[in-house]
Parts: structure tokens; C-alpha cells; sequence
């Protein structure tokens, strides 16, 4: 089997998973999301493009609805047993395949917990859910259940993390050295992707937001990147995986003559990023951290010109995105802990002056406080 965690300790978390049940008055819960899947059992698939569902009980029986395709997959990769094919073919009803598995464990009257908020279960497919389940069980929304469960990690799954993140250190070392005039970004993007292949790990769950010039201030991936210039700015968002768990690095490299506006933007940057961390530890809150990042910000001058959040959690995700939520905002409630992981990013974006800066990375949240897992580099990068 190819697990990457010990079955003792995939079978605790199924545990913790089944207690949230039961505290929440819950039966069992249906499974979209391949994290969750990917958390509990060790199933690691990209076949969620498709349809498939997971039940977990509050027993702890355990089943899976999938396609062929993804039968071996599950076998090899996960502790599940009983996997249940539905059959591609015209006008298929998944959803339908879904129950007859769900009636196998004596659902029918239960109350069950749905991850509707999975990139899986598209609006249409959840639409076959709920018409396949009317009337034969109470369904509610539990799509936090298990990810609140995610968000402290175990010691094995920090070791991934601190794996990822000596990757995305080497990653930017070789963005910082190959960032100079004349070179094509989309050659720096692939020699960063090339070591962290090289290094075991695995390609990240988003594309990289990475451009120069006046698509510097871009933070989403677009085609089309073109050549350093002279005279430029180049903005780097990127994140290592290994094992699906991410750390994620930001840093803005500036050619030629530099702008003394950018020294000023990267100085309140550097400045934001290390009062936000300095509230990495247990007890404040994810609100805290945005508060402080928007006082440094304001007090440097650059009121308006930052974003409405700066970060999010990290760990093991799947594309779309590495992105996990508790989003990093004004008056987010939760509560830090010991073993969370957090990115946090600072971003300047001015349109008027065309100028970008950015300053970002990963730490994981300890009894002390933070501890950085990427290393963003402390003085504006020129070259």
C-alpha cells in the first residue's frame, strides 16, 4: 500500500472524525472533498474531476462510491475496503449509485452530515445528491467537520511541511539567480518546478502567479509571461508541495536601477510581515494577525493600497487551489493553536504608479510562536 501516514494514525483521525459526529448529532457523514478523503483514509486521487463519495460513519465503517478508473487507486492507496464502482454511460445518475450504497449500511431514516462545499461536487452533481437522498435520509451541511479537524497537524504531517518548504527555499534561490534582464519568466518557472520535481516533491495544487512589468500586480496565474526587461520588476508567488502538504513563498525581484519607491514599499512589507508574525501564537486570533498587517501597512503610508486579506492556512490540498481556509481577515474568530500553519503574505499594489511589492511566507504556529518554515528574503532582491 502506498500510505503516507500509519494506518494507526489515519484510523485516530477517523476517530476524531466520528466523536465530531456524534457531538453534532450526526449518523454519518458523506465525503466529497479529497483532502477529507485524502486525511482519513490515505486516498489520493486526481479522479474527483468526476463523481465520487465517501461515507464514514459514526461507527467508523467506511465505504467509497467511484469509477473504474479509480478502483486500483483507492485499493493501493488508501485503507478502504469496500469500494463501489458506479458505470459511466448515458444519462447516468451517480447520486443514485450514491444511496444504494448508503441503503447497504441501514441509512435510510439517518441524519447525515454532506461536504457540499468539495470543487468535486460541482452544483449539478449536488443536485443529483439531494434528489437521490430526498426522503430517504436528513441531510445537513457539514462541510467544516472534517477541515476544522485539518487545521492542527500531527508531528508526521509538519514533517511534510517542513519538507515542502526546504523545497520552495531552493525553488527561490533559483528564481533570485535566474531573474535578470533578457531571461523568459516562463524559464524560471520551469527550472523552479524542475527542483522541486528533482526533490521528490510535487507539482503544487495552483499555478504560480508570476510576472513582470505592469503584470506584476497580477496575483492570479495568466498565460503568456514574456522576458525580463532591463529596467523591471518581477513578482514570484509560489508554493512547494510534498506529499500534497504546502508552504508557500512571495518576493518581488527588481532589475536595473531601483526605484527608491520600491525600497520604501519592500521596507513596509518587511516591517507588516514581522509584526504579523509575532502574533503567531496560540491564544490570538486569525483576526489579530490581519489587524496588525493592515496598522503597518496604513502607518507606512499605504492605506488602499493592500488587499482585504493577507494569507490563509496551509496543508495538504488538491487543485484548484493550495489555498485553505481560515482565510487570514478583519475580524476572523478563530483561534490560534499549536501545529496550525499559516502563510501570510504581504502585497502592495499601487495602479496609478504601476509599482508592485510583495513579501511573504510560511510558519508554523508553536507553544513560542511562530516558526518559518520558507525564508523570504529580508532585503529588496536587485539584480
Amino acid at each position: 500500500m502506498a500510505l503516507h501516514f500509519s494506518k494507526e494514525e489515519l484510523a485516530a483521525r477517523r476517530r476524531r472524525a466520528c466523536r465530531a459526529m456524534a457531538e453534532r448529532g450526526l449518523d454519518g457523514l458523506l465525503i466529497f472533498r479529497q483532502e477529507s478523503m485524502y486525511y482519513l483514509t490515505g486516498y489520493d486521487t486526481s479522479g474527483y474531476s468526476m463523481f465520487q463519495g465517501m461515507y464514514l460513519g459514526a461507527d467508523g465503517r467506511l465505504a467509497l462510491c467511484t469509477r473504474s478508473a479509480d478502483l486500483r487507486q483507492a485499493r493501493i492507496t488508501s485503507v478502504i475496503r469496500d469500494i463501489r464502482i458506479w458505470r459511466d454511460r448515458q444519462g447516468a445518475n451517480p447520486g443514485e449509485d450514491l444511496r444504494d450504497m448508503l441503503e447497504s449500511y441501514r441509512c435510510r431514516g439517518k441524519r447525515l452530515g454532506v461536504e457540499y462545499h468539495a470543487y468535486g461536487l460541482t452544483a449539478q452533481r449536488g443536485q443529483m445528491v439531494d434528489g437521490a437522498l430526498q426522503g430517504f435520509c436528513r441531510t445537513e451541511d457539514a462541510s467544516d467537520l472534517v477541515r476544522l479537524l485539518r487545521l492542527v497537524k500531527s508531528p508526521a504531517e509538519l514533517r511534510y511541511v517542513r519538507e515542502a518548504g526546504r523545497l520552495a527555499d531552493e525553488a527561490l534561490a533559483t528564481a533570485n539567480r535566474l531573474t535578470v534582464p533578457g531571461q523568459r519568466v516562463g524559464r524560471i518557472y520551469a527550472e523552479m518546478m524542475r527542483g522541486i520535481l528533482a526533490g521528490d516533491g510535487d507539482p503544487s495544487a495552483s499555478r504560480w502567479p508570476m510576472g513582470s512589468g505592469t503584470e506584476a500586480l497580477l496575483v492570479r496565474y495568466h498565460t503568456g509571461h514574456g522576458s525580463v526587461r532591463p529596467r523591471d520588476q518581477v513578482t514570484f508567488e509560489f508554493a512547494a508541495s510534498y506529499r500534497h502538504y504546502h508552504a508557500a513563498l512571495m518576493n518581488v525581484v527588481v532589475t536595473g536601477k531601483v526605484d527608491r519607491r520600491h525600497e520604501s514599499m519592500f521596507k513596509a512589507c518587511r516591517a507588516a510581515l514581522t509584526e504579523c508574525e509575532a502574533l503567531l501564537r496560540p491564544g490570538k486570533t486569525v483576526g489579530d494577525v490581519f489587524d496588525a498587517h493592515a496598522r503597518a501597512l496604513t502607518r507606512a503610508g499605504y492605506k488602499g493600497h493592500f488587499l482585504n486579506a493577507c494569507g490563509y492556512t496551509m496543508g495538504a490540498t488538491y487543485p484548484p487551489t493550495w489555498m485553505d481556509e481560515p482565510m487570514i481577515y478583519a475580524g476572523n474568530p478563530q483561534v490560534l493553536a499549536p501545529g496550525m500553519v499559516f502563510f501570510i503574505h504581504m502585497i502592495l499594489l499601487n495602479s496609478r504608479t504601476g509599482l508592485s511589492m510583495c513579501l511573504g511566507e510560511t510558519s508554523i504556529v508553536t507553544a513560542r510562536g511562530a516558526s518559518v518554515v520558507t525564508h523570504a528574503p529580508r532585503g529588496l532582491v536587485t539584480s
